[in-house]
Parts: structure tokens; sequence; C-alpha cells
């Protein structure tokens, strides 16, 4: 490819370096509340909710995304995959299925302040920072 002026080509090389950085950059984790719900019927993604399942729900997360949730109270942890859309309610970044917010401790409280962290291909963090 010819680059003409050199205002072009300094175009194109921070446009290049942009991309390259953002394909490598990690992604980074999300704070904010988390909530449960109920086990019954069926998900955006077309799936039958089971009991027990580690599953949850987010807004924009991509269906069979493997999250890390940390609890910031206590520190427990719970590896789910989003299979669903939600939540709702202003101010809550990602609704667990009840076997995952029991895994966490928060079932009796309802709501818990949480990390999340998506994970890569070999079940590790992206990035352990809040933006």
């Amino acid at each position: 490819m010819l680059l003409k002026t050199s205002a072009t080509r300094a175009f194109f090389t921070a446009a290049m370096a942009v991309a390259f950085f953002h394909q490598a950059a990690p992604a980074l984790a999300q704070c904010g509340k988390a909530s449960w719900y109920a086990e019954h019927g069926r998900t955006a993604s077309g799936e039958h909710m089971k009991a027990g399942a580690r599953t949850a729900a987010h807004r924009t997360l991509p269906f069979g995304t493997l999250v890390e949730v940390q609890n910031l109270r206590n520190g427990r942890t719970v590896v789910v995959r989003i299979n669903d859309r939600g939540p709702f309610i202003k101010g809550r970044v990602i609704d667990l299925a009840r076997s995952a917010a029991n895994e966490i401790g928060m079932v009796s409280s309802g709501t818990a302040s949480v990390r999340l962290s998506v994970l890569n291909g070999k079940d590790v963090p992206a990035a352990r920072m809040c933006s």
C-alpha cells in the first residue's frame, strides 16, 4: 500500500497501534451489586434453568462466557457461565443462580458487592482491578 503523505502514514500507524493494543489488552474487571434469582423456566439463551447450575445473567457478555464472581465482603469466589440476560434493576451488574449465590455467601442478604472477572481460555481471570 502506498501512503502518499506523512499525515496519512501517521494516521495509519496510530490506527494500527490502537487496533493491536485493543486486542492484546485484557478486559478490566467490573464491580457492582449482584443479586440472585429463582431457578425456573427458560433463560434468554433458550436453556431450561437447572437446580444447582452455576449460571448467571449479564446484560452484555456473550452466552457461554465464564466469569469469576468474588464477594467483596468475604472474599469467596465462584465461576459461573453466562446463559441469561439481566439484571434489569438499576445498579446491579449480575444475577446469579441460587447455587452460585450460596457458594459466595449471599443468599440470605439477597445482594452483595462483587467483582466480576471474565476468564480467559485457561480459567485465569483477565484482570483483578475494577474500572
